[in-house]
């Protein structure tokens, strides 16, 4: 399993109906940090496949969401369960961070 791409049309079918829980990753083509988490998140995406879905959404292409959500800067991760914010991480984290942040969720 990869990460898939959300858009503002898509958001609430792909994240906030989700029967598991749901990350998001608000991110930018232009955005250093957000290139550097990437690969750690494609890779958490098959590690918890089944159990977490991980989302990414380009805040230039779609900027519904992120202002929904009062994104104010990238890359920002949301974790939704039931629909509902969970929780929240601003700002490159390494991949050991960002799996012991979703394992939490679990």
């Amino acid at each position: 399993m990869s990460t898939t791409h959300v858009t503002d049309a898509t958001f609430d079918a792909e994240v906030r109906k989700s029967d598991i829980p749901v990350i998001v990753d608000f991110w930018a083509e232009w955005c250093g940090p957000c290139r550097m988490i990437g690969p750690s998140l494609e890779e958490l995406s098959t590690e918890f496949a089944g159990k977490v879905k991980i989302v990414k959404v380009n805040v230039d292409e779609n900027p519904d969401s992120p202002a929904a959500l009062g994104v104010r800067g990238i890359p920002t991760l949301f974790m939704f369960k039931n629909g509902q914010v969970h929780s929240n991480k601003v700002g490159a984290a390494p991949k050991a961070a960002l799996k012991s942040w979703i394992e939490s969720a679990l």
